[in-house]
């Protein structure tokens, strides 16, 4: 059995959980606090099914937060087991519960990173393939451009495996400048399009359709 089929296995497994929950919930009722875990249950399985199968679910700001309420109630459950006077059933409960969510929160934590593959839509996709295509060409790639209400220069380079972007953009008055590293060149092109008035055709006009030689 290799990883990712055992990974699927254990998806699978949290699913049946849940359905289990639902079942007891349907059957004989239930707190509104259990209701409310399970319907966090049901997300956190959500998102484990989308990691493992490269699949972006929801958006992907909402998993490290949700990774971060798990962490919170694993510490919760295990300040209680060892300081609250529990019954053994319940001190079983508790522990349990904290031991089978540490798992969900690491998955979710990385799943919850937006600078992967499975993020990007299919323009930001291609956009990132052309970047990286110019950059195999060229040591930096730099394009200013003015707009109506604002005016930016972007300096793309790669270091390594990553795809750093430098940003000076001025709008209102006001000059900012910034830079950012990615891993995906997919996420390079979401951010150059979505924080600056520069697209990735406009890369590609200057150094492509434009015939700029190699730095």
């Amino acid at each position: 059995m290799n990883l990712k089929r055992a990974y699927l296995l254990l998806c699978g497994f949290y699913t049946l959980l849940i359905l289990i929950g639902a079942i007891a919930l349907l059957m004989g009722g239930g707190s509104l606090t259990a209701m409310i875990q399970l319907g966090v249950g049901a997300v956190v399985v959500i998102g484990l099914w989308g990691y493992f199968l490269d699949r972006g679910f929801m958006n992907p700001r909402m998993w490290r937060p949700l990774a971060g309420l798990l962490a919170l109630g694993i510490v919760v459950q295990l300040v209680a087991v060892f300081t609250a006077h529990l019954s053994g059933a319940a001190m079983t409960w508790t522990l349990t519960t904290a031991i089978f969510s540490v798992l969900p929160m690491i998955f979710l934590y990385r799943y919850g990173d937006r600078d992967q593959p499975l993020w990007a839509s299919p323009e930001e996709r291609e956009g990132g393939k052309v970047l990286g295509e110019l950059l195999e060409g060229q040591q930096e790639l730099l394009v200013e451009k003015q707009a109506e209400d604002s005016q930016a220069t972007v300096r793309v380079r790669k270091a390594g495996d990553a795809y750093l972007a430098s940003v000076e953009r001025e709008r209102e008055g006001e000059v900012e400048a910034f830079e950012e590293r990615f891993r995906c060149p997919a996420t390079l092109a979401f951010f150059i399009e979505k924080f600056t008035c520069i697209s990735v055709g406009d890369f590609a006009r200057k150094y492509r359709d434009g015939g700029a030689s190699p730095a």
